[in-house]
């Protein structure tokens, strides 16, 4: 646990790109727990003050902090997404190229469709994450992730980790990506994929944003999805308390 506060509140009590859905999110989280503000922020490594404005829409944490949070009340970013509104993010460039509505195949869509100016996004420090599916999938986080230039996951000296098997696609772009020990920069084209368990790190030191596809399998652990889904189903979409045993294989309870 850090024994001082994170740099989002040393530098910027406030951040006015946080959204009130989010917040909401994690409180109704939080209280679902059980816990308090003093006892989630012990755990989370913020001041309960800090969690207080997060809660009310007032601040957003950094990413690493966020991805804290969202672990430790057995949440994912897509049902961070699920509640906030996102938007389209350029009419012009989402309708360059294609093809009018009236034109399409169909009008009603295919079952599980979601369209480009319709995808719900969260946006940190610089970082915007779009979700790729029209709900919370308990089974697969699918996401679009675009690190604009300076922008990072976390802070050198404190890496990401959690639950789970990320698999990465570069779009357009480089970044610098660090796993564990391992260093190495991708490139358009190039894909990835680690064990989330491992410490890691994203940085754009480059002069140009680097959109890229992320899939994160077993968040809520590698029971069989259908034991997955009914488990978050009937908690409404609370946590799944992972174990691992002796073998490493996690099981949920």
């Amino acid at each position: 646990m850090p024994s001082s506060p994170p740099p989002e509140e040393e530098t910027s009590a406030v951040r006015r790109e946080a959204t009130t859905g989010v917040g909401e999110r994690i409180r109704e989280a939080r209280q679902a727990e059980g816990m308090s503000l003093r006892e989630f922020g012990s755990r989370v490594g913020v001041s309960a003050s800090f969690l207080s404005q997060v809660e009310l829409g007032r601040a957003m944490p950094s990413m690493g902090t966020l991805w804290t949070i969202v672990s430790a009340l057995g949440l994912s970013f897509d049902a961070l997404l699920g509640t906030d509104t996102g938007g389209p993010a350029d009419t012009a460039t989402a309708a360059a190229g294609r093809i009018p509505a009236p034109e399409r195949l169909t009008g009603a869509g295919i079952p599980g469709l979601q369209r480009a100016a319709s995808s719900p996004d969260i946006r940190i420090g610089g970082v915007r994450w779009e979700r790729l599916t029209p709900g919370d999938d308990p089974l697969v986080e699918f996401v679009r992730v675009t690190y604009s230039p300076g922008s990072e996951s976390s802070p050198a000296d404190n890496m990401m980790r959690h639950t789970g098997l990320e698999y990465m696609h570069v779009v357009s772009g480089q970044m610098d990506i660090q796993v564990g020990f391992d260093r190495d920069t991708v490139q358009e084209g190039d894909s990835l994929t680690f064990d989330a368990a491992v410490p890691h790190r994203i940085h754009n030191p480059y002069e140009v944003d680097c959109v890229s596809i992320w899939s994160v399998v077993g968040r809520h652990g590698f029971a069989h999805p259908r034991d997955i889904a009914k488990r978050l189903s009937d908690q409404g979409g609370g946590s799944v308390t992972m174990h691992f045993g002796a073998d490493g294989h996690q099981f949920s309870d």
